[in-house]
């Protein structure tokens, strides 16, 4: 199971419909946040996410992006947490952690680690990994990519009966990669297994200009969660501001061929609708949603 869940998807002013930055995923039981926006601790509770995270990743420090961590931390401490709380983030990371847990007169009670990293550095999770990539904000800011390590192809139950191995612990060897031998005959998993199948990919860009860092790392990614700020006509603001368009974004994950765009930190100019967004991006690509408060994406398995 790999479960995106949109808790806030507004631009740096929250409005009555949006909530700053902040994006809740769950693969397979592992739950993490990327950007902690105000009100984040809210939206967990409202959508039933829980809040056993085992890490938070911030792609930048402006205030919308991870004024969330203090409540959190404390409601999460309140709730008897003992395990520690990694916390990713660029450049003054460790500065921004330490004074987030030293508001006022409460000390949590557990670990919170702060880990500074840069571009082309890799988190390790044994089945996946999460990548952080420098990205276009006028500041020190990344975005990630979380990427599944490939899986096994399938076995042919059939084939590896014509060669004469017997059902049982043989056909589980095959599958971990051993070589076995029946009959003095040797048979390799390569004879039995089809091709290594990919692992999901989802990339979020966090704010940023459209970038060939995000474009490269998108590449073939199921989903790409990309800053979608302004429509065209704003497009002069969006440089300004190191913010992309919908149809920049679009033109990216076209690009990049990625099977899924959602559009996010949506300008509160488009408070009564952000339809000139998705008609500026549908344009140029065709899968492409724009985020709202408490959307859910489930990631599918492919063979291919």
């Amino acid at each position: 199971m790999l479960r995106i869940t949109f808790l806030g998807t507004g631009g740096t002013l929250p409005t009555i419909n949006r909530n700053p930055s902040a994006i809740f995923v769950n693969r397979e039981g592992d739950m993490m946040l990327f950007d902690c926006g105000e009100g984040t601790q809210q939206q967990m509770m409202r959508a039933k996410t829980g809040m056993k995270i085992s890490s938070i990743f911030i792609t930048h420090f402006h205030a919308d992006h991870f004024l969330g961590i203090p409540g959190l931390i404390q409601t999460i401490s309140f709730n008897g947490r003992t395990e520690s709380l990694d916390i990713y983030g660029p450049e003054r990371t460790e500065q921004m952690v330490n004074h987030m847990t030293q508001l006022g007169y409460y000390n949590p009670g557990f670990d919170v680690n702060a880990h500074e990293i840069g571009d082309g550095d890799v988190i390790d999770r044994g089945e996946y990994s999460i990548k952080a990539v420098a990205t276009d904000h006028g500041i020190p800011s990344l975005g990630y990519i979380l990427e599944e390590k490939s899986r096994a192809g399938r076995f042919n139950r059939e084939r590896a009966m014509e060669l004469g191995v017997p059902v049982g612990h043989m056909f589980s060897k095959l599958q971990k990669g051993e070589t076995i031998i029946v009959n003095g005959r040797r048979i390799k998993p390569s004879q039995v297994m089809g091709e290594y199948r990919p692992g999901r990919k989802v990339v979020y860009s966090g704010d940023t200009r459209p970038c060939e860092s995000i474009e490269r790392e998108s590449e073939g990614a199921d989903l790409l969660i990309h800053d979608g700020t302004f429509a065209d006509e704003l497009k002069d603001w969006a440089l300004e501001t190191k913010h992309s368009t919908s149809s920049e974004a679009a033109l990216l994950a076209k690009k990049a061929n990625v099977r899924q765009l959602v559009l996010t930190h949506i300008s509160s100019r488009y408070s009564e609708t952000a339809q000139p967004l998705l008609t500026d991006a549908i344009s140029i690509f065709e899968n492409v949603t724009l985020a709202y408060e408490l959307m859910e994406i489930e990631i599918s398995l492919r063979d291919k």
